[in-house]
C-alpha cells in the first residue's frame, strides 16, 4: 500500500544538458540546423527515388525506406529535446515519455532489420549478379522491407511495456534529454533486475544478430572486390561499400556499447555523448553517404 501511494508520477522533468542560457542558446541552434539539414535531406532522396524510374530497382527502395525511417527516428527524439532546451520547465509527461521511448526502440530495432537487408542486397548485387535479378524479385523486396518494419514494431512492445509497469517514487528527474532507457531504469524504486535482464538479452539478440549478419555481408562483398581485376572497378565498389561499413559501425558500435550491458552504470554525460551520435548525427550522415557517394542517384538528383 505505501509504494501504491507513491508511484503516480504523472510527468518526468528531463534535465538536457546544460544549465548555462548561452550554452543551451548554441546547442539548440546546432541541433536545429542538423534536423533541418536531415529531414530535407532524407526527404530529397524519397522524392527523387520516387519520381525516377531508373531507381526503382530493390536498392534504392530500401533506401527510401531507411530515409523515411530516419525522418521518423530523428523526429521522435529532436522536437521535443529543442523545445526544452528553450522552455523553462523541461518537463513531459508519463503517457508521452512512454510514447517516445516505444517509438525510439521500435524505430531503433526497424532500423537494425533495415541495414541487414540492405547489407543482404548489396551482398546479392556483388557476388551474385547473375542470380541477382530471380533472387531479389518485386515479392522479396517487399517481404524483407515490410518484414523489417513489422519484427521492428513488435520488438518495441516488450521493453516499453515492462518499463511502464515499474514503480517511481517521488524523484522524478530524467538525468538525459530524451525519456531512454537507462535513466528511467536509475529513476525507478522498484526492483530493476528482471526488467534489465530482459532488456539486455533482447538488445543482445537484436543489435548483435544484426551488426554480424551485416558485418559477414560486407566482408564477403570485400574479399569479392578483390578478386576484380580492374583497379578502376575494385576502387568503385570499395568506396562504396566502405562508406556502407562506417555509417553501420558507427550506428551499432553506439547501440551496443549503450545497451548490449547486462548493468546501466555508464555516466549520464557520456550516456547523453553516444545518445546524440545515434539520435542527432547518424540520421543526417545516412542520406549523405547512401546517396552521395552513389554515381546513378547523383545523376538522378
Amino acid at each position: 500500500q505505501e509504494m501504491t501511494n507513491v508511484t503516480a508520477v504523472l510527468e518526468f522533468r528531463l534535465l538536457g544538458f546544460s544549465s548555462n542560457p548561452r550554452c543551451q542558446i548554441l546547442l539548440f541552434t546546432l541541433f536545429l540546423v542538423i534536423y533541418i539539414l536531415t529531414i530535407l535531406g532524407n526527404m530529397i532522396i524519397i522524392s527523387v527515388v520516387t519520381l525516377e524510374p531508373r531507381l526503382h530497382s530493390p536498392m534504392y527502395k530500401f533506401l527510401k525506406n531507411l530515409s523515411f525511417l530516419e525522418v521518423c527516428y530523428t523526429t521522435t527524439i529532436v522536437p521535443k529535446m529543442l523545445a526544452n532546451l528553450l522552455a523553462q520547465r523541461k518537463t513531459i509527461s508519463f503517457s508521452g515519455c512512454m510514447a517516445q521511448l516505444y517509438y525510439f526502440v521500435s524505430l531503433g530495432a526497424t532500423e537494425c532489420y533495415l541495414l541487414s537487408v540492405m547489407a543482404y542486397d548489396r551482398f546479392l548485387a556483388v557476388c551474385e549478379p547473375l542470380h541477382y535479378g530471380v533472387a531479389m524479385t518485386a515479392e522479396s523486396y517487399t517481404c524483407l522491407a515490410v518484414g523489417s518494419w513489422v519484427t521492428g514494431v513488435c520488438t518495441g512492445f516488450l521493453p516499453c511495456l515492462m518499463v511502464s509497469r515499474l514503480h517511481f517514487c517521488h524523484y522524478n528527474l530524467i538525468d538525459h534529454f530524451f525519456c531512454d532507457i537507462s535513466p528511467l531504469l536509475k529513476l525507478s524504486c522498484s526492483d530493476t533486475t528482471v526488467t534489465e535482464a530482459v532488456i539486455f538479452i533482447l538488445s543482445l539478440l537484436v543489435l548483435s544478430s544484426c551488426f554480424l549478419l551485416t558485418l559477414v555481408s560486407y566482408l564477403l562483398i570485400i574479399l569479392n572486390i578483390l578478386k576484380i581485376p580492374s583497379a578502376s572497378g575494385k576502387r568503385v565498389t570499395f568506396s562504396t561499400c566502405s562508406s556502407h561499413l562506417m555509417v553501420v559501425t558507427i550506428y551499432y558500435g553506439t547501440m551496443i556499447s549503450m545497451y548490449v550491458r547486462p548493468t546501466y552504470n555508464l555516466s549520464s554525460e557520456l550516456n547523453k555523448a553516444v545518445s546524440v551520435l545515434y539520435t542527432v548525427v547518424t540520421p543526417l550522415l545516412n542520406p549523405v553517404i547512401y546517396s552521395l557517394r552513389n554515381k546513378a542517384f547523383k545523376k538522378a538528383l
